[in-house]
């Protein structure tokens, strides 16, 4: 593979949009470093991308900064840098807040949030040194507003784009950019996987998230919008309009949101 060629680090990489963004990247000849807990299922993805041979299997567990910091060092080792790192990886809830323990919520805030950062700051340095490199953070609508069930992913989702806010003002100079990717109801197994209040996954597709968006056309829009040099990318469907519901009229929105079926 010619050294002119991106190097995209994706993690969540084994299903859902991180599968999609994979086989994407590929056709525009990326060079792919796939990740998640799944190392057979990765294995399966990387034989469907193209030129498979050129890509890397990393099993990677967000919650085990250990694992994080070891991975990124062979990473670098190997490649000698990344180009793009798709922060996808993640997991979603679905129980009410005053039923779910905490110790759900800090799961879901260390696989979401400290294990994204976490990654990100092991790669950070190299992109910094280069002058060079894109961030791309997959967050969700519900970074942006939140809706019953979803407390801590939610609270998540918000904390990604507080700290990369912030990121992309610091590092701007120094030739690193950062997007923020907002999906709504995109078809993946996210619901299916969601953790309940006792910790386990639903295992049950919500209807909203079975009649989405499909995965193909969402990755093929985030990385447009990542070629456009976007900051902040919304990709969805009539679920979009509670951004700007809530930010332009609050209180209509706390009353819509009540009443709305959001599984």
């Amino acid at each position: 593979m010619e050294n002119t060629c991106n190097i995209v680090w994706i993690t969540g990489a084994s299903s859902g949009i991180g599968e999609a963004l994979a086989y994407a990247y590929s056709r525009k000849g990326a060079r792919l470093i796939l990740s998640s807990r799944n190392e057979a299922k990765l294995r399966e993805v990387r034989g469907r991308c193209e030129n498979p041979h050129h890509h890397l299997v990393v099993p990677l567990d967000l919650q085990d900064a250990s694992m994080i910091k070891e991975k990124c060092g062979e990473v670098l080792k190997h490649t000698g840098r990344v180009d793009i790192l798709v922060n996808n990886g993640g997991i979603s809830q679905r129980s009410l807040a005053a039923q779910t323990p905490v110790a759900v919520d800090r799961r879901i805030m260390e696989t979401n949030f400290f294990g994204t950062v976490s990654l990100t700051k092991e790669i950070l340095p190299s992109m910094i040194e280069r002058r060079s490199g894109r961030i791309v953070v997959i967050s969700s609508l519900v970074g942006k507003f939140g809706t019953p069930l979803r407390s801590a992913y939610s609270a998540s989702k918000h904390a990604l784009h507080g700290f990369f806010d912030s990121l992309r003002a610091e590092v701007w100079d120094q030739g690193v950019r950062i997007t923020v990717v907002c999906p709504g109801f995109i078809r993946t197994n996210i619901s299916v996987n969601a953790l309940t209040q006792d910790g386990s996954p639903q295992g049950t597709m919500d209807d909203a998230q079975a009649h989405g968006m499909p995965c193909d056309v969402c990755a093929e829009k985030i990385i447009r919008g990542v070629e456009r040099g976007k900051s902040e990318i919304y990709i969805g469907g009539r679920e979009l309009m509670g951004v700007y519901f809530k930010r332009f009229a609050p209180r209509l929105f706390d009353r819509i949101i009540r009443k709305t079926r959001v599984t």
